[in-house]
């Protein structure tokens, strides 16, 4: 039996393709998406779990995937979709994943290639030892079960107030690195256990530090607000909340599974366990989630802090003339309580972004004043050896999609058919052919985040762009990248 979707799809435009209603469904489905794009995305059942989300009760206007969708547990990764909090809205673990905010940052600098390009390999090679990363690796802080409720319950701020980073970085980042529902006593003893071990470590799978240059600006004026100009050095760290994340969502789903039959909840799919958003089994899930969250932010502040350290140590700079500062840190995975405009009346709603980053308009209240004239900075990472990009949200994206737009490339081959495909030495070196250099902690790594086993990101970002839900700003081009 093929597993190719064969349900139907309705032609709006060039970059958006409607899921009609059928049975059970609350809303339609949208993708957004090109032709092209949709031969790939048809070749699972992944649509059908675009579908499946639109069952959910309390689900508003649509359940909508991005250009970078691809099968997920429960939600597809790219997913996006608001409930109604006054209105038996619910909350599903699976429209926010195992890697809860699993994340991206991005860091300008005052050097170009030409004041590091005899020193990518010593910055990378540094870098690769000052920062933890691989499976189940093990960080430079060694955290008591006391304080890692403190960084449940602080986010950033804590990791700021122990000397990792400045003040000035909160305000770059998004909630200023810290939900304030949080509370470390939604979680489990062994979710907290895992966090004591893993603060300041990039893990594994698709999670990366990159050393990148600027190499095209589309908007001269929004990217000279942001700092950014051709031929700049700047830096990406891809990596979310670790085994902890992972423990939370564990842990809930087994909660969640019990709710379901409790509130009489009926779904096509037992991944999409939810509750109604205002039951215990959901707060306590939404309070767990925010700590989780909270500790993502810390762990990428604290990883910030050891790579202006490394490039101040390799180039002999003082911080002033390095200038790294950070541009803007973004979520992927994660719900969040918004107030939006629902057919001309505000509601608060609680949006999950599953592989999908927040792109809220200039002049949001949320953003911080220097970039409120622009719109919140979108950052979407490539893959190592592909462009990733710089963007800004919408108008657009805040009537279509609840502020929201892609995330990445999105995968179109499974790390198991990647090693089959791939090896890792041929992959190293056809990534020094272009001069980019790679560290990892085995070939299996490379092999598994091997650029051809992803969408081609140029794609990606340009359905969103067309589409009109985040504007391009700049393509940053990878000469160094780090992966688990």
């Amino acid at each position: 039996m093929s597993d190719k979707w064969e349900g139907k799809l309705e032609r709006i435009d060039d970059y958006r393709w409607l899921i009609p209603r059928k049975e059970g469904m609350r809303v339609p489905g949208l993708i957004y998406s090109t032709q092209k794009m949709l031969e790939h995305i048809r070749m699972d059942k992944t649509p059908q779990q675009v579908a499946n989300v639109a069952h959910l009760p309390g689900i508003v206007a649509k359940s909508m995937a991005m250009p970078d969708i691809h099968w997920g547990y429960g939600f597809c990764i790219g997913g996006v979709a608001a409930t109604d909090v006054e209105k038996g809205g619910v909350i599903s673990p699976g429209g926010v994943g195992y890697d809860i905010n699993c994340g991206v940052r991005l860091l300008k600098t005052n050097l170009t290639k030409k004041d590091i390009q005899d020193k990518v390999s010593v910055l990378i090679s540094s870098l690769y030892n000052n920062i933890p990363s691989g499976v189940g690796s093990k960080g430079r802080i060694h955290l008591s079960k006391g304080e890692v409720r403190q960084v449940l319950e602080k986010g950033s701020r804590w990791a700021v107030q122990q000397g990792y980073g400045l003040q000035e970085d909160l305000n770059h980042t998004e909630e200023n690195g810290c939900l304030k529902e949080a509370s470390s006593d939604s979680l489990s003893n062994r979710a907290i256990e895992r966090g004591i071990q893993q603060l300041g470590t990039l893990g594994a799978g698709n999670h990366f530090l990159e050393i990148q240059e600027v190499e095209e600006i589309y908007e001269p004026d929004v990217a000279e607000v942001l700092g950014l100009s051709l031929g700049q050095i700047t830096v990406m760290i891809h990596t979310g909340s670790r085994g902890l994340g992972y423990q939370v969502c564990d842990d809930s789903l087994r909660v969640m599974q019990n709710a379901v039959r409790k509130y009489s909840i009926s779904l096509p799919d037992r991944q999409l366990a939810c509750a109604p958003l205002d039951s215990p089994e959901a707060k306590d899930y939404f309070s767990a989630m925010c700590a989780a969250a909270n500790y993502a932010w810390a762990n990428r502040q604290c990883i910030m802090h050891w790579t202006r350290e490394t490039f101040e140590e390799v180039l002999h700079i003082a911080p002033k003339d390095l200038g790294m500062k950070l541009i803007y840190d973004v979520a992927h995975n994660i719900a969040k309580i918004e107030e939006h405009v629902v057919q001309g009346k505000k509601k608060k709603l609680c949006v999950h972004r599953k592989g999908a980053t927040r792109a809220f308009p200039a002049n949001h209240p949320v953003l911080p004043d220097d970039y409120r004239n622009i719109g919140q900075p979108v950052i979407i990472p490539g893959t190592m050896g592909t462009y990733s990009y710089v963007l800004v949200g919408t108008e657009k994206a805040m009537e279509e999609t609840w502020g929201s737009t892609c995330h990445g490339s999105g995968r179109v081959m499974s790390r198991h058919e990647a090693l089959r495909r791939f090896r890792g030495n041929e992959l190293k070196d056809e990534l020094s052919k272009k001069n980019i250099l790679v560290r990892a902690k085995s070939f299996k790594t490379l092999v598994e985040e091997a650029p051809s086993a992803y969408k081609d990101v140029n794609s990606v970002v340009d359905v969103c762009d067309k589409a009109g839900i985040s504007r391009k700003v700049a393509r940053l081009k990878p000469l160094g990248v780090i992966k688990g």
